[in-house]
């Protein structure tokens, strides 16, 4: 065989890193808690009421996960009542989100990233991997260049062999 005829992977030579952001949100466990369940006649939450229960929960259960908190009754829920959960969860979970299913994805995406070993893309050309059912797709992948850029000398978007150069740091 001629040396012309040899096949080169010139994408493995190429050295660049793949990321892909859903490695790092696989094993990110959530849970909800819906303030409408503690809503008195389905309509007002009451404060001692509200107080006694969180007494009584057991902040275990949320150890290890990201939790939402959320009202899917419509009912108007006080800020105290938030701000009770919090403290209440603080420092036993990973993360909490206030809102609905898409600000809960969000704060996944941001604990994900958050768990990435960067010193393994430091000087590194990076691709992140555009395909996958990534949830909340522009924030995850605006956040994680983001997280990036302080690292990698090159950020792309796509795969190895097809990429949108994205960043490429000033030399």
């Amino acid at each position: 065989m001629k040396a012309e005829d040899t096949i080169v992977n010139r994408v493995e030579k190429s050295g660049l890193l793949t990321i892909d952001l859903q490695d790092y949100l696989t094993d990110i466990q959530t849970r909800v808690i819906d303030l409408k369940d503690y809503l008195f006649q389905g309509l007002v939450l009451k404060e001692k009421d509200f107080r006694r229960t969180l007494k009584e929960l057991d902040g275990a259960q949320f150890k290890e996960v990201v939790v939402l908190i959320t009202c899917t009754a419509d009912a108007i829920i006080p800020a105290w009542a938030y701000m009770l959960l919090m403290s209440k969860l603080s420092g036993v979970t990973q993360s909490i989100a206030i809102g609905n299913e898409a600000d809960l994805e969000r704060v996944v995406i941001d604990h994900a990233i958050h768990k990435i070993k960067w010193s393994d893309y430091a000087d590194a050309k990076v691709v992140v991997k555009g395909c996958g059912s990534v949830k909340q797709r522009d924030y995850a992948y605006a956040k994680l260049t983001q997280a990036l850029l302080p690292h990698a000398i090159s950020v792309m978007y796509g795969e190895p062999c097809s990429t949108v150069p994205v960043y490429k740091k000033s030399r």
